[in-house]
């Protein structure tokens, strides 16, 4: 190769053939290109390298360097998050708890898709939510460019990375160790997609990884299909929660089958959280109605035409439906049955 005739090395980085001098580690590398360490995670060949062994860990000809870092919510939109905390979404004394851990939101949320970073920030602050999806993805190999670490306040918000983009266990079990290396806590999202049109979940791919990264220590809560028995099959392997989903991801159609997330809920242990498909604040109340722990949702305040005012809008579905669900609603009956006293009519 033209490079080995020079003394360097051919390295693929990010996918982007580059060239750099023999004896590069990977701490070297990251300062050659103006990254910022603290920033990103890195992966060698397909392994995640740990960082206490970046100025140590040699570059080769021939290697495969992956540089990632966090962004929005999944899409390819600039990072948000941040503002003041918006009103709790759970009543006084009702938390959502996940693997120990005690939240006043059930509203969790993305952070992609937003028309710009300033609508994002308030629509997150608005909506009151403490659990904020991020996406792993590589770094711009341009120096300088912003994180969505940057906009997060992480005594605020509790990051959820999650595996949006994955079509195999070994992806999603990838990107996970990189969120790790990345110094997030043990809490993943975990999605394996099986078809790119409808975006609908690999119910054996998600059960495939999600046995291993119980197995390293994951707090795992995996996005899956309204399917009760994969459902208690992803609780039996220790996830910490199910999120089966209310419709495909984006399509804004609300909860298309409610027997089957009335099923899930009769027999699983854990919180039971509806992720993906919800369109307006109607669809959040039905689901917390049905008893359902929380709801994750992104396009459907991001996509609306006020995304502040329909993040308002579902942090207050999310409490009246929880609240309708505590007070236990009155049985449906086909013929009418008066509210007033028949005793005491005038004759």
């Amino acid at each position: 190769m033209l490079a080995a005739l020079m003394n360097d090395l051919e390295i693929h980085v990010n996918g982007e053939i580059r060239t750099t001098p023999r004896g590069t580690t990977v701490a070297t590398l990251l300062a050659a290109m103006g990254v910022d360490p603290a920033r990103v995670a890195v992966e060698k060949n397909r392994d995640v390298v740990p960082r206490r062994t970046w100025a140590d860990a040699p570059i080769a000809d021939g290697d495969r360097i992956e540089i990632v870092a966090f962004i929005g919510g999944g899409s390819g939109h600039p990072p948000l998050v941040g503002g003041s905390d918006g009103p709790s979404t759970a009543p006084a004394g009702d938390p959502l708890i996940i693997a120990g851990k005690t939240f006043h939101s059930r509203l969790l949320v993305g952070t992609g898709k937003y028309r710009s970073i300033e609508e994002g920030r308030e629509a997150i602050a608005r909506s009151g939510a403490e659990i904020v999806t991020v996406a792993l993805r590589r770094v711009e190999l341009t120096p300088g460019t912003p994180s969505v670490l940057d906009t997060i306040d992480r005594k605020r918000h509790t990051l959820l990375p999650n595996t949006a983009g994955c079509y195999t266990a070994e992806e999603a079990i990838r990107t996970c160790r990189l969120a790790r290396e990345l110094g997030m806590a043990d809490m993943v999202k975990l999605e394996v997609i099986g078809d790119p049109q409808t975006l609908f979940p690999d119910g054996a791919g998600t059960l495939e990884a999600a046995r291993v990264l119980v197995k390293e220590g994951f707090v795992v809560l995996p996005y899956c299909l309204d399917d009760p028995i994969l459902a208690k099959k992803l609780e039996d392997v220790g996830c910490a929660a199910v999120m089966p989903l209310a419709a495909p991801i984006g399509s804004g159609l609300g909860i298309r089958n409610p027997y089957n997330i009335r099923i899930i809920l009769e027999r699983a242990k854990v919180p039971v959280i509806v992720d993906a498909g919800v369109g307006t604040a109607s669809d959040a109340a039905v689901a917390m109605e049905l008893g359902c722990d929380g709801v994750l949702m992104n396009t459907a305040i991001a996509g609306a035409r006020d995304a502040v005012l329909m993040a308002e809008a579902m942090r207050d579905a999310i409490v009246a439906g929880r609240k309708a669900f505590r007070a236990g609603r009155i049985p449906r009956k086909l013929y009418a049955n008066a509210s007033s006293p028949l005793e005491g009519l005038i004759e």
